[in-house]
């Protein structure tokens, strides 16, 4: 039954990759995102709706301004093509329930976030601490314990000492990331904030191999690395968690 339900999700999980390709754009500049229409960021030509269609347009243009043939980035389709895949995904495992919601929600904040460290190297306050608000109540009223506001502070706490030690490598836009990360994960935190540190590693090492003591300097956005951590965490934490106390506790 769910994989039935999640088959009908994956169109309007384009539909919203579509608009948070929208906030991805506009709200690290600070420009409402109902308002104007959708228009090429190069020239400025508004996008008529045929041209506006999630993944369909990009194919049918070849990834390329229909006006003045400027390429666009391929970081929109996957957008739309990743937050499909996630909203289904959550159909999938937890149906049509109130959990679901709140999981797709986190995720589609997840892409958001995302794109934006991508392309402009912020985590938005204006993304990031409404939706830790909402994910949290909605956490606490569906299973109303203490774990979701606990996961959030401890996570926020963890990385808050990170950003202290080495504020090179880590900004206060991830720890803020923390916070939702651990309200909608409770617990299950500690596997996103682990396995966003181990994916963080391959680029890490590939710019010190190439780079010497100089890739010390080098920056890379670590938003996108705690939201692959996250998706894990939120589909196979209670597992991972699970298998971890009884390698430890035998």
């Amino acid at each position: 039954m769910n994989a039935a339900l999640a088959a009908f999700a994956f169109a309007p999980g384009l539909a919203l990759g579509s608009f948070l390709n929208v906030v991805a754009a506009r709200v690290p500049l600070r420009r409402s995102v109902v308002k104007p229409r959708s228009a090429c960021m190069s020239c400025g030509q508004e996008l008529a709706w045929y041209d506006n269609l999630p993944v369909v347009s990009y194919a049918r243009l070849r990834g390329r301004c229909r006006s003045c043939g400027t390429r666009i980035s391929l970081l929109y389709p996957a957008v739309e093509v990743g937050t499909a895949l996630l909203v289904t995904a959550c159909v999938w495992k937890f149906g049509l329930t109130g959990e679901a919601a709140v999981a797709a929600f986190f995720c589609a904040v997840l892409v958001a976030v995302t794109a934006t460290d991508l392309t402009h190297r912020i985590v938005p306050n204006r993304i990031v601490v409404p939706a830790a608000a909402l994910v949290l109540i909605a956490q606490t009223a569906l299973e109303p314990r203490p774990e979701w506001a606990l996961g959030a502070l401890g996570a926020s706490l963890f990385l808050f000492v990170a950003a202290v030690a080495y504020p090179a490598g880590m900004g206060m836009g991830d720890v803020k990331l923390a916070v939702l990360m651990g309200a909608a994960l409770g617990k299950s935190v500690a596997v996103a904030l682990l396995a966003g540190m181990i994916f963080a590693l391959v680029p890490s090492l590939f710019l010190l191999a190439r780079h010497g003591s100089a890739a010390r300097k080098m920056g890379i956005p670590f938003a996108p690395f705690l939201a692959l951590g996250s998706v894990l965490a939120l589909f196979y934490g209670d597992e991972l968690l699970r298998v971890y106390w009884s390698v430890f506790s035998s």
